[in-house]
């Protein structure tokens, strides 16, 4: 892949950089150490943090994000297809989608298992789609497996609307050439395309109410890991469930997820029609264990759970698990990139409604967007790159993704120049989704985009970024940050500011290990009033920072 990460391990990242001990989960502080010299200097937030790791005011715990809370490696399936065996031809002329997508099947039907792509390259006229659990596509590496997209989403599935009206393509952000979703959401898909409406969206698709309620919960703190709750007859070790939490007349959730204050007491709510359009905030979360009443998760909770908003625990869209892509390279037909939020869909890979999946040694080429992570949760994507013409989102994060990992990225800078009314965001993230890390990337261009819908809790640490993109977010959609975000260890190599030097614009946030930064292009001002408790720590330096990786060592605790 290239990435400049792929061969350093976890711990070689922050090891002999600081030295932490402590009783883990105690609260007992223990103690950081920063080397001497100039190998490093540890930040007090740093110090701050350990003693209060699962509460600290500005950085989210993030320690458990990704696949299977953090897994180091994915599981080796055995092969139990062969799209050869199917009717796929390495020839480039020969349409295989049909073939792949016969070979995915069969891998399901026999429970899952690993279906092999053999090295060269595959010509697709139609998407993939893997709905299956426990089934991986694995290419025999990046360079040397390629599926060659010829069509878009529009040809393959329709002229689709915008859940919000207009003429706007909701191709622009959702749906991948591979598409990773629950097979069982494939009927719903075209009966909204047919409807012009927005398909299975979020968790509990677009008919919220039909979902069972399990049980509700009783109120308990950010950071616990039990809850009590009224009714534990139908909930086990291992079950998948989502905590949904209402928001009040008074949108005293939304302050919440703000930081809560006088800022986002302030804050005019009610017109944000596209941001209220997202509550429930929906967090899908596996139980650990059960015990009478008692109920354990598998991750902290990353709300407080309060009466006021109606909490329960709830079923949901029947998620896609265990699937994942290795160790090829989707690149689409070379086109010119479309005008602004007219994107035809020469999409990459997207996980919809999927948990515990992922993607390992994978590049796209040439596409509208890259990778894409839509009402996903706890997926892990590992040594991706987006390559060629230029994208308009290069990874997108939305509609209440949370706790998702993506480490050893690469952006690499476009191979053409960009055609007019064209948009660039970057490492998107919106639409209420939380506690998700970008870590260890290179971006060649692009900016962390924030697009509005109040996200929150977000890390970005370890990257090095051409900062030459800019955000985006309809002004019904609200506050570009909620509370909690951290960028630590950033280098910025032109100079800009914007949406990196986050302490004038997040609540109750962190900016720490930057180098020296200005305002040029895009400038925003505060969504809130007041002051916004956002600290800044070690500006003016990058890579001097220990911990290197905020992530990394938030694993280590």
């Amino acid at each position: 892949m290239g990435t400049g990460h792929a061969d350093i391990s976890r711990r070689g990242l922050i090891g002999g950089a600081i030295a932490v001990a402590g009783v883990a989960g105690t609260g007992t502080p223990a103690t950081a150490v920063a080397p001497s010299g100039p190998k490093g200097e540890v930040p007090a937030l740093w110090r701050e943090f350990v003693r209060t790791r699962f509460t600290h005011p500005q950085i989210p715990f993030v320690g458990r994000a990704g696949y299977r809370s953090g897994a180091v490696r994915f599981p080796r399936h055995p092969v139990v297809a062969d799209v050869t065996a199917y009717g796929a031809v390495a020839d480039g002329v020969t349409d295989c989608a049909p073939a792949i997508n016969r070979a995915i099947a069969a891998a399901g039907r026999a429970g899952g298992g690993t279906v092999l792509v053999p090295p060269g390259t595959f010509r697709i006229d139609g998407l993939v789609r893997i709905g299956y659990d426990n089934v991986v596509l694995r290419g025999a590496g990046s360079d040397r497996t390629t599926l060659y997209a010829t069509k878009n989403l529009t040809e393959l599935i329709g002229v689709y609307g915008s859940r919000y009206g207009g003429d706007k393509s909701s191709w622009s952000w959702a749906g991948g050439l591979v598409w990773l979703a629950p097979t069982e959401r494939w009927d719903s898909l075209v009966e909204a395309v047919r409807a012009k409406a927005w398909p299975f969206e979020g968790w509990t698709g677009n008919r919220r109410d039909e979902w069972e309620t399990l049980t509700t919960v009783a109120p308990a703190r950010q950071g616990s890991r039990t809850v009590t709750v009224a009714d534990a007859r139908r909930l086990r070790p291992g079950r998948l469930v989502l905590l949904r939490l209402a928001d009040d007349p008074g949108h005293t959730l939304l302050e919440h997820m703000a930081g809560g204050g006088p800022g986002a007491e302030a804050y005019f709510w009610d017109d944000k029609t596209k941001l209220t359009s997202y509550v429930p905030y929906e967090w899908p979360v596996r139980i650990a264990r059960v015990a009478g009443r008692k109920v354990t998760f598998e991750r902290p909770l990353p709300l407080d759970v309060r009466p006021e908003w109606d909490p329960r625990l709830t079923t949901h869209v029947p998620a896609l698990t265990g699937a994942g892509v290795e160790g090829l390279t989707l690149q689409a037909v070379e086109t010119p990139q479309g005008p602004h939020l007219l994107d035809k869909g020469y999409n990459g890979v997207v996980f919809q409604c999927a948990y515990d999946c992922w993607a390992d040694d994978v590049v796209v080429r040439h596409v509208d967007n890259g990778f894409g992570l839509v009402a996903a949760s706890s997926c892990t994507l590992r040594r991706t790159r987006v390559a060629g013409r230029g994208s308009h989102h290069p990874y997108f994060c939305r509609e209440g993704s949370h706790d998702n990992l993506i480490e050893d990225f690469t952006v690499e800078q476009r191979t053409v120049p960009a055609p007019p009314n064209t948009q660039l965001h970057g490492i998107n993230v919106e639409g209420l989704s939380s506690y998700n890390v970008w870590s260890r990337g290179e971006m060649q261009m692009g900016t962390f985009d924030s697009h509005r819908g109040l996200p929150f809790a977000n890390v970005r640490t370890d990257i090095t970024v051409n900062n030459n993109g800019r955000h985006g977010g309809d002004a019904s959609a609200g506050p570009l940050f909620g509370a909690r975000f951290t960028h630590w260890n950033v280098r910025v190599t032109n100079g800009r500011a914007g949406l990196v030097k986050i302490d004038g614009l997040a609540p109750w946030s962190a900016t720490v290990g930057l180098n020296e930064v200005g305002e040029f292009d895009q400038i925003d001002v505060p969504d809130f009033t007041g002051d916004l408790h956002s600290r800044l720590e070690l500006y003016g330096t990058a890579d001097v920072v220990r911990p290197r990786n905020l992530y990394e060592a938030q694993r280590e605790l």
